[in-house]
């Protein structure tokens, strides 16, 4: 007994040690945690004017400004988030922001704005610069935007909702952590109180994402919530978005260009009209940008558009930026220039009693994007006031072309149109004037983003003729009637090419390759064909006197429709 007495102790030690090192290695994985996370590293700030904003439910990489007692939103956030319409004027030092009736305007770093030709005075700065980054007023910018937020310290961090639907919220029945992680382990972000309120993110089988009432994101173990209710957020609704008239008409307009290369042109007009049928509007190309200080080359008649109101014709005169002597961008970065063409423009189209402004501005650069549609809101605003009719040209869309920004055109302009042709052009390779996938394209793009009653397609009355002579490509417009002389005195042969929707030929010459797609009565009439599967506001043609006779039967026709 005596000897066996020792081992026995052994064999109780080995158990109490064994039971020891289970019960600790159970601890270790069972036990809470209780260190606490990083919150300024959790919502990634850096000092005191740093501000972490939670967007809905979700912490987002940007980050607003406190300063002076006023959170500020940096110009980048303000445009992804809230409201994209705000323009800056670097060079000038302003900020603008276009209504349907007025331009309203700040300097940048004032207290004060200038809204229908008042001052209205605030305590606190609007707007400010922090090296270059602009900064904006979360308060200012609610005078343009329904949103709301809430602040909360330690870290400073931003509540913002922009969109209210249903939310669902639990009790706390028991004090707890909220933890980074859905685990026992994972650090604490905030300690929470029996009977504090959460909103349930996310549910899962033992955890649940949630959101504290001062914005902390994480998770709580299920067995700590109450049931789950659901109720209707409130939302903001203190701004108004105005009403933005337009002038857009209960008909379909029929316009076509007439391309005027100088005063003594002006007396073809009744000429280039005898043979149409059913052109409620001319457009005269008189305007031509001419200097970086917003000035224009004018060639418009007073007769002319006498001429055309007495055969019942609206005028719609074109401005172009085609001369290589000016810079696009440097004219519509300026808010002194713009004003001055634009003030100019208006002046002269109402000395002549002219309709309507026809914008033709093209290769516009990316980078000269935001100040294109600033020029265009800014004439919206003085056309309307003065009834003038304002119509913008643009490309068939495509992605390097987004800077066009053909949704607020929609919302400014009365007329969006689209140029459906030169989908190959002079410098390209060789192929049709316009498919019938480009211009089903380019209607179906357009009115994605603005009223079909707005949308007008512009059709081709030329086609190109294509020379290939070994690496070099070239071409030549020609009217519908020339091209149909080229392919008969060269006797080519033409099929119909359902995949385009044109009468296609070809003839080896020689070194040269000759193609053509011919933009004739046919293809005209299966564009029309497309352009009757929407409620379009009207058919537009480039350029008078390119046409045949023929084709003003088909867009009577599709005028009549």
């Amino acid at each position: 007994m005596k000897k066996a007495i020792p081992v026995i102790i052994a064999i109780v030690l080995i158990i109490l040690i064994g039971g020891a090192y289970v019960g600790v290695k159970f601890l270790e994985r069972y036990s809470y945690s209780k260190e606490y996370a990083d919150l300024n590293e959790y919502y990634g700030v850096n000092g005191q004017a740093d501000t972490a904003i939670i967007l809905q439910d979700e912490i987002i990489e940007e980050k607003a400004l406190l300063k002076d007692g006023v959170y500020y939103f940096d110009f980048a956030t303000v445009r992804k988030y809230f409201n994209d319409r705000f323009y800056e004027d670097k060079t000038e030092g302003l900020l603008l922001y276009t209504t349907p009736v007025d331009t309203i305007r700040t300097e940048i770093g004032s207290s004060t704005y200038i809204k229908e030709g008042s001052p209205v005075e605030s305590d606190y700065a609007l707007s400010f610069y922090e090296g270059e980054t602009l900064y904006i007023a979360a308060e200012y910018l609610k005078n343009y935007c329904n949103f709301s937020y809430s602040v909360f310290t330690e870290p400073n961090r931003m509540q913002v909702y922009t969109q209210w639907g249903e939310e669902t919220t639990a009790q706390i029945e028991k004090d707890t952590a909220v933890r980074y992680q859905g685990g026992v382990k994972s650090d604490i972000l905030k300690d929470i109180k029996k009977g504090d309120t959460v909103t349930i993110l996310e549910t899962m089988e033992t955890w649940s994402k949630v959101k504290t009432k001062d914005s902390v994101i994480g998770y709580v173990e299920n067995k700590r919530l109450s049931e789950p209710a659901v109720a209707e957020q409130i939302p903001v609704t203190d701004y108004v978005e105005p009403e933005f008239t337009c002038l857009t008409r209960d008909y379909k307009i029929n316009l076509a260009w007439h391309q005027v290369w100088n005063a003594d042109a002006n007396s073809t007009l009744a000429s280039m009209l005898a043979p149409t049928k059913g052109v409620n509007v001319i457009s005269p190309t008189w305007f031509s940008l001419s200097d970086n200080e917003g000035g224009f080359t004018s060639i418009a008649s007073g007769s002319y558009v006498q001429q055309a109101h007495d055969m019942g014709l609206e005028v719609w005169a074109l401005i172009d930026n085609f001369s290589t002597e000016i810079s696009t961008k440097t004219i519509l970065s300026s808010t002194t220039t713009r004003t001055r063409l634009i003030e100019n423009l208006v002046q002269t189209v109402k000395d002549y009693s002219i309709d309507g402004i026809n914008i033709d501005f093209e290769q516009v650069s990316a980078d000269a994007g935001d100040d294109y549609i600033q020029f265009i809101r800014e004439l919206s605003v003085a056309c309307r006031r003065e009834g003038i009719v304002l119509s913008v040209d643009n490309y068939v869309p495509t992605g390097y072309t987004d800077h066009y920004n053909r949704e607020e055109q929609g919302l400014f302009a009365d007329y969006v149109i689209v140029m459906g042709y030169d989908e190959h052009y002079s410098g390209s390779e060789a192929g049709p004037v316009a498919s019938t996938k480009y211009v089903t394209e380019g209607i179906e793009n357009t009115i994605a983003v603005v009223p079909e009653n707005k949308v007008i397609n512009a059709v081709p009355f030329y086609t190109r003729i294509w020379k290939t002579e070994g690496d070099v490509v070239s071409c030549d417009s020609v009217s519908m009637d020339a091209a149909a002389q080229f392919v008969a005195n060269n006797g080519i042969e033409t099929y119909w090419n359902g995949e385009t929707g044109h009468n296609y030929g070809e003839i080896q010459t020689g070194e040269a390759f000759y193609q053509v797609w011919l933009e004739d009565i046919q293809a005209l009439e299966q564009k029309l064909g497309i352009m009757g599967n929407y409620n379009l506001g009207g058919i537009a043609g480039w350029k008078l006197g390119l046409e045949n006779a023929a084709a003003w039967d088909l867009i009577e026709n599709y005028m009549n429709q």
